[in-house]
């Protein structure tokens, strides 16, 4: 079985997700689904159709996260230190075109969000980066071309 890294943040975030399908919409949809049957002709009741195909969706999100968590690898952050770049590095770049200066966090896949700066480990620039220290170069393959940076900074926070 695969294990899946993850920050606690992360971890917290989708238990909080399970958590509400579980108690807030699974209930929530059974009772729309009720409603919707008590309308007659199952056939052609559209409210009841929309209602199982919202049901389906929640239990599989449900069985999807459930998943995860098993398999979860929640790592520690405040543990870590060392220059060379890995799972939960903050690490600051400067594009070697422009000079441009841009700040990552390398997290779980389920964690990624580029508008809070959160990379995913499986992305391009992530694999380019593991392994790399401050001072060095990293090309980046990505589907608009490929990308040089240097390395500025490599925290962990």
């Amino acid at each position: 079985m695969e294990r899946i890294p993850m920050t606690a943040e992360g971890h917290e975030a989708l238990v909080s997700e399970l958590k509400n399908l579980k108690s807030v919409e699974r209930p929530n949809i059974i009772q729309a689904i009720a409603e919707a049957r008590e309308h007659g002709d199952l056939s052609e009741n559209a409210e009841y159709h929309a209602a199982k195909e919202k049901q389906s969706f929640i239990e599989g999100r449900i069985a999807e996260l459930d998943d995860k968590l098993a398999r979860a690898e929640v790592i520690d952050l405040s543990k870590m230190t060392g220059t060379r770049i890995r799972f939960g590095a903050t690490v600051t770049l400067i594009d070697v075109d422009t000079e441009a200066e841009q700040t990552y966090k390398i997290v779980g896949d389920d964690e990624a969000s580029i508008e809070l700066g959160k990379i995913s480990i499986s992305s391009p620039i992530a694999r380019a980066l593991i392994g790399k220290e401050e001072g060095d170069e990293a090309e980046v393959s990505a589907p608009g071309g490929a990308k040089a940076y240097e390395i500025a900074k490599v925290e962990f926070k």
